[in-house]
């Protein structure tokens, strides 16, 4: 980081994890969008669940309600 930012802080660790949350906020989302996209596709929880690199259970029991 440049330091004339950190100086003025612009772009400090508040500003990263303000984004890095914003992102993870974001990612769930769209992740939620697609798993009920999947779903309507017809496709099964294990298919989904193997695609997001997770266990049917897991993305069953967090999206299946």
């Amino acid at each position: 980081m440049d330091e004339k930012m950190a100086e003025q802080g612009v772009g400090g660790p508040e500003d990263g994890l303000r984004a890095v949350s914003a992102l993870r906020r974001l990612a769930e989302r769209v992740e939620a969008e697609q798993v009920v996209r999947a779903r309507q596709a017809g496709w099964s929880w294990q298919q989904i669940g193997d695609a997001l690199g997770v266990t049917r259970q897991s993305v069953h029991s967090k999206y299946g309600g």
